[in-house]
């Protein structure tokens, strides 16, 4: 059952899914995290606490879960990232420097 739509990035489904009982979904999913999990709990909300202080229009919740999950290095791995919109130099480097700062 859906309780809520909130975009969740890999270390907040981590904690999550320890309170879901052991079964086959679960043990995929604890599989998928080891393997793409790149950031600590610590890394993950000090980014994600240094974007929401960006206060930038253009950057969504779901534009900073996939930031914390990817950790992108450059311009146009970011840019992968926000294919919908355009960002302008000053608000990648901005980005890049929390992510690079963090890392």
């Amino acid at each position: 059952m859906i309780l809520d739509r909130t975009p969740l990035n890999l270390n907040e489904v981590e904690k999550t899914i320890k309170n879901i009982p052991e079964n086959q979904k679960k043990e995929g999913i604890e599989n998928y995290l080891k393997k793409f999990l790149k950031t600590k709990n610590e890394q993950a909300k000090k980014i994600k606490e240094s974007m929401e202080k960006l206060d930038l229009l253009k950057v969504k919740r779901e534009h900073i879960v996939k930031i914390i999950d990817l950790l992108p290095s450059d311009a146009s791995d970011l840019n992968k990232i926000f294919s919908d919109i355009s960002l302008n130099e000053d608000e990648t480097n901005k980005i890049l420097e929390i992510v690079k700062n963090n890392k």
